[in-house]
């Protein structure tokens, strides 16, 4: 007869307790080796995407390899290029195509934002057409006379904005900020930088919208590469974490701790007060409408004063740019008719075309985002009035009759409302 592992009854119960202690030990080493393969696979990917997604090395490449043969020229090409005071600094690049850095030019901040691509047509998720062969800085060629590129220019604007009446005006602001030595001309790399410039959203914003407050300036340029504003303060909620940690907060969480760490009510409200105000800025503007189609609170941010400030305006579009794309765009549902994560028309079932109208304007877009920041904490003798101001807000449609009186009636009360509660705190 074999052997038991345990021959007495007094030393079953030991031999119990060491096969289980076994089992627990080997359990718990398991569990620890998986947590380890998990959080480093996390890492690697995570790094991986870190890597594909900075690519400031690459960028300054191209653009000062064309710099020093003569192709482009600008304001910042010689401290980026030469003299090297023109650097880069944290990564904000969210896509690889459109690279965004913390940076400093001769000791001022500034965010550096550089295309690595050139975008042919608005990013639907899918392509509009076959991709082409890009050329960077082909336009315009040598011999191109100043009033040839006025006329491309303008060209351009009326394919982007619509027939304007004065578009005139505007192209002669780009040809003075294209002189970004100041010499009174425009010279060819000047103008090969300009043209890369004006296939950019957020650059025509911020020349059409340079005298606004809550548009960052424009300090310089070279190539599509170029230097704007910084905001001290990058989103209208929360803190900003070291990425391995956001991995592990739950979103739930992370939302509650971002309403923990919002300023004070009357500082909520004077930067919503500019958040209307840039809506106004870009409603039916001077030079037509234009779409916001991210209204995300990472978009937003605001200084030292809580005076708003945009941090990107890259998915700010012209109204009549997108409804030319889009109004042929074939789809199943409403759900293919969406530009960036906020601009939506509807999907014509008949024809199975999206149609060009986009459903919500900017204000209603706008209240939607700021109805949380601004019911948390709002006074007791406002609080039921501002949320009613905001529903009316959201439920805001393009297509209702008299659209544009409405909007201008819940943008004005809103704005009035919020004014008359700290015109008269150290907030305003």
């Amino acid at each position: 007869m074999a052997r038991s592992l345990c021959p007495g009854a007094w030393l079953r119960k030991p031999c119990y307790l060491q096969a289980r202690f076994s089992y627990v030990r080997m359990k718990y080493l398991f569990f620890s080796w998986l947590a380890v393969f998990v959080g480093s696979w996390i890492i690697y990917v995570q790094y991986s995407t870190y890597t594909e997604l900075c690519r400031g090395k690459d960028c300054k490449k191209i653009i000062c390899d064309k710099y020093k043969t003569g192709v482009i020229d600008g304001p910042a090409c010689n401290s980026l290029c030469v003299t090297e005071t023109l650097y880069f600094g944290k990564c904000l690049s969210t896509k690889p195509s459109n690279q965004m850095y913390l940076g400093i030019w001769d000791n001022l901040p500034g965010v550096v934002k550089c295309q690595m691509e050139q975008a042919l047509h608005l990013d639907f998720g899918t392509e509009l057409e076959p991709r082409k062969e890009i050329v960077l800085f082909d336009k315009p060629t040598r011999g191109t006379t100043v009033q040839k590129f006025k006329e491309m220019v303008y060209s351009l604007f009326k394919a982007k904005l619509g027939d304007q009446g004065n578009l005139s005006e505007l192209v002669n602001l780009i040809l003075t900020v294209a002189d970004g030595d100041k010499d009174g001309q425009v010279s060819l790399g000047e103008a090969k930088s300009a043209w890369a410039l004006l296939q950019l959203n957020e650059f025509l914003l911020m020349v059409i919208l340079q005298d606004k407050e809550h548009t960052p300036k424009l300090m310089g340029f070279c190539g599509d590469l170029y230097v704007m504003e910084s905001v001290e303060y990058t989103s209208l909620y929360g803190i900003s974490l070291p990425w391995v940690i956001e991995l592990f907060i739950p979103s739930g969480f992370r939302r509650s701790m971002d309403q923990l760490f919002t300023p004070s009510w009357p500082r909520k409200a004077k930067i919503a007060i500019g958040l209307l105000e840039f809506v106004e800025d870009v409603f039916h503007g001077p030079y037509g409408n234009f779409l916001m189609c991210d209204t995300s609170a990472k978009n937003l941010g605001y200084n030292d004063k809580y005076d708003l400030k945009m941090v990107d305006m890259r998915k700010i579009v012209p109204e009549t740019n997108l409804k030319e794309l889009i109004k042929d765009r074939h789809c199943e549902s409403d759900l293919d008719c969406v530009y960036g994560t906020d601009c939506r028309t509807s999907c014509d079932q008949s024809t199975m075309k999206c149609t060009s109208e986009v459903i919500q304007p900017n204000l209603a877009k706008a209240c939607q985002l700021l109805k949380d920041y601004l019911l948390r904490g709002a006074p007791s003798e406002i609080r039921e009035e501002l949320e009613k101001q905001l529903y009316s807000c959201i439920a805001l449609k393009v297509t209702a009759n008299q659209m544009e009186m409405e909007h201008s009636l819940i943008l004005n009360n809103l704005k009035t409302l919020l004014w008359k509660k700290i015109s008269y705190t150290n907030d305003s």
